[in-house]
């Protein structure tokens, strides 16, 4: 800090000028192909990114797949430089970022952002910068609407544009911060990649098990009517199907969320023991996301659907994170900005069905084994979480200027 406060006092004394986005940066948005054009997406080599790259951390870790050159050709994406800034521009996600470390495409979802003259404006810098500008993004949600930002928006907002050295001091103060992070969130993603390693092995099953599609062996139903300006700070128990992807784990017995008893007459209403189904999302990861219900009846919103039947409902929700539940529900979501699966798709969806005692034990022996992965990293989560709150007050202590 005082060799930031030196620099700052040599080469900025009278305040540090504010300027657009589109007077400094190239800005663009990226591109999905069809989904039915199977050879853009099988055997692809250019790395394609989702929104939910997006996570405010300076490191790019997750891919949402490959596509080919034909893929790329179709599509209004074109392949992105190292460095690059990545802006979420639609629902939960919106107006956090990524930074790109290698070459890749996104979909139309996200703004990516390359300095016009990187001797004027570094990289790194700009990622800090637009982490301040996510007020504004929030802004843009009102009334329950899915919040969606265009690129007109982002070239409008202003960033503070200090001497290059100012920058880059700021930068290297800020990346120490993001390093202890990005380790600490390293080992949490490794204690997760483990138990979803040991899930799977434990959902294979040989051909003496049967495969069913879940419309043999019980019912979709979908909600209806309910959204965020409905809630209530107390009466009938709701779940709207944002919150599955946002709030909820595997299993629940309470809500979040109520809704007035009058109003909560009109809903539809999942029981004990049903399966609830986020049917819904801006993209395919959260899409389908499930969670047992363990708890009384509940009010569920559009969007979402419960799934009744007579088996072992915790059984059900382990089915629905697997690899292969994901491989399946990948082909069968459709959209863009906003990706959906349709109560069809959802019954032709093929899962392993053993008797009900085998799925009891395989229950009990995953329960005891999350509870075991969720001790030994429940240090973790907490650790990095101080990180984060340390990282955020020094990011804006230096991202402060007195205007020029």
């Amino acid at each position: 800090m005082t060799n930031l406060d030196r620099l700052i006092g040599l080469l900025c004394p009278d305040g540090v000028e504010q300027k657009t986005l589109g007077e400094i940066c190239t800005i663009g948005a990226g591109g999905t192909p069809q989904r039915g054009n199977i050879e853009y997406w099988e055997n692809g080599t250019i790395k394609w990114l989702g929104s939910t790259v997006c996570k405010n951390i300076k490191n790019v870790d997750e891919i949402t797949g490959y596509i080919t050159e034909l893929g790329l050709k179709n599509s209004s994406a074109k392949v992105l430089m190292p460095g690059t800034t990545l802006i979420a521009m639609i629902g939960a996600t919106i107006g956090k970022i990524a930074y790109l470390t290698f070459e890749a495409t996104t979909n139309q979802n996200v703004a990516a952002l390359y300095p016009l003259e990187t001797e004027k404006l570094d990289t790194s810098y700009l990622f800090y910068a637009c982490q301040m500008l996510f007020p504004q993004f929030i802004a843009l949600s009102s009334g329950g609407k899915l919040a969606i930002a265009n690129l007109t928006f982002i070239r409008g907002l202003h960033v503070p544009v200090p001497p290059l050295p100012v920058q880059r001091e700021i930068v290297r103060i800020l990346d120490n911060f993001t390093e202890l992070t990005a380790e600490l969130t390293a080992e949490l993603t490794a204690r997760k990649k483990q138990y979803n390693y040991y899930r799977d092995e434990l959902l294979t099953f040989d051909d003496d098990v049967p495969v069913v599609a879940l419309g043999e062996i019980g019912e979709f139903v979908r909600g209806n009517g309910l959204q965020k300006k409905d809630f209530t700070e107390d009466g009938f128990p709701c779940i709207h199907y944002g919150q599955i992807y946002t709030k909820y784990g595997l299993f629940a017995d309470s809500t979040f969320s109520y809704v007035a008893d009058e109003f909560a007459g009109k809903l539809r209403k999942a029981q004990n023991g049903d399966l609830l189904i986020a049917t819904t999302s801006e993209n395919v990861e959260d899409v389908c996301k499930a969670v047992a219900w363990l708890g009384d009846e509940v009010a569920i919103s559009g969007d979402m659907m419960y799934f009744r039947s007579n088996q072992n409902v915790k059984y059900l929700a382990y089915l629905f994170q697997t690899g292969s539940f994901f491989e399946q529900k990948q082909r069968y979501a459709h959209g863009t900005k906003v990706i959906r699966v349709s109560r069809e798709n959802l019954e032709r969806i093929l899962i392993p069905l053993p008797h009900l005692d085998e799925q009891q034990r395989i229950v009990d022996i995953l329960d005891r084994f999350d509870a075991l992965v969720s001790d030994i990293s429940s240090g973790l989560p907490a650790e990095i979480a101080v990180r984060q709150k340390q990282y955020e007050y020094y990011r804006d202590k230096l991202l402060t200027f007195k205007g020029a």
